[in-house]
């Protein structure tokens, strides 16, 4: 995500990167590798649990999780991967958002609410 960053940005997305690592290892990785998005270090696994993100020891941890939540916080889409390379491609979440900021643009989209989520 780090490469089509300022494509979601153009797209009125933020992405928040929530990694298992606790407060002092999180920020040296975020860091080092020089991260454009928000990230926030969740080693008490409560947002993991909150959004039933899947942790599977056998598989080194907590396995992959793509959330779309919208500005009023209604979940619009999920994904759960079933590995560590089980990830959505970017271009397919930058398709997915533009369909949502589309329908969102729509006549009437506000009284619709939330009929758009998963």
């Amino acid at each position: 995500m780090r490469e089509d960053y300022e494509a979601f940005v153009r797209r009125g997305a933020e992405i928040v990167a929530i990694g298992p690592e606790g407060p002092r290892r999180f920020k040296q990785v975020w860091n080092e590798q020089g991260y454009p998005f928000v990230g926030l270090p969740d080693y008490r696994h409560t947002v993991a649990d909150r959004y039933g993100q899947e942790v599977n020891l056998l598989k080194l941890g907590r396995m992959p999780a793509l959330v779309v939540v919208d500005r009023e916080g209604v979940i619009r889409w999920t994904h759960f991967g079933d590995d560590m390379t089980d990830i959505p491609r970017n271009e397919d979440v930058l398709a997915l958002l533009d369909g949502l900021n589309a329908a969102a643009a729509e006549p009437g989209a506000e009284e619709r609410g939330s009929e758009h989520a998963d």
